[in-house]
């Protein structure tokens, strides 16, 4: 939870079991399983989900996403998480896409909660949220919130939040004892913007592949990078960046 620790962890999304191996390798603190060919947050199949659970053996805690649900959310948000709960998962991610009804949204993720499921609700900074959405999920009994960006062309989370309303986003949910986390399109360069507002964690996948070729999957070289600015702690630098 945001104020319980000062250390940044680095959340590395991965697509396979040998993905997930790298990640573990190189240092990350949370393995987060999602396919970016899906969606902003496309799901893994189910058994490869457990194969990676299996692996990982409750070294490091664990989380995967349902998918874009953005039709249907009444019948197939309750399956979905339950479907991906029943892996083993640490943590479900769900976004909150735009035209959700927000009642149905946050009644079906409070009766998954309080069936024992830990759910991480996704929200997107160039997408939007309603005003009162964070106050309103205060009583659901979810596990965390995130940051992201639904559209991954390039541009980070920091093109469309700016610093101040991130650490608001941050202090808000701090203030109900959410895990957090900051993610989308998020590069080198961020680390050393974002590690002084404090999220429990910056989640990163594109930054963790091959610069030539993203479709090759993660790269233990770039794995490597990320890793090193984290730790290092980098003060933030007055140049533009390129």
């Amino acid at each position: 939870m945001r104020g319980a620790h000062r250390k940044t962890g680095m959340l590395a999304s991965v697509t396979s079991i040998a993905e997930a191996k790298l990640a573990f390798s190189a240092g990350a603190d949370i393995i987060d399983l999602k396919d970016p060919t899906g969606g902003a947050l496309g799901a893994l199949p189910l058994e490869t989900i457990v194969k990676i659970v299996t692996w990982v053996g409750g070294r490091k805690p664990v989380s995967a996403t349902i998918g874009d649900l953005v039709n249907n959310v009444q019948e197939q948000l309750g399956r979905s998480v339950e479907a991906v709960a029943a892996t083993g998962v640490d943590y479900v991610k769900v976004g909150f896409f735009p035209g959700i009804d927000t009642d149905t949204f946050i009644a079906t993720l409070s009766d998954l909660a309080r069936g024992g499921v830990a759910i991480v609700v996704v929200l997107f900074g160039d997408a939007g949220w309603p005003p009162a959405f964070i106050s309103e999920l205060a009583g659901s009994g979810i596990a965390g919130v995130m940051l992201d960006t639904a559209s991954k062309g390039g541009r980070s989370l920091r093109h469309y939040v700016t610093e101040k309303a991130m650490d608001n986003f941050l202090r808000e949910a701090g203030s109900h004892g959410w895990i957090t986390g900051l993610a989308g399109s998020l590069t080198v360069q961020d680390i050393p913007h974002l590690l002084p507002l404090a999220p429990d964690y910056l989640g990163f996948r594109g930054a963790l592949c091959d610069e030539q070729n993203r479709n090759l999957g993660l790269d233990p070289a770039a794995l490597a990078r990320v890793c090193s600015a984290m730790l290092a702690k980098q003060p933030i630098r007055a140049q533009a960046e390129g």
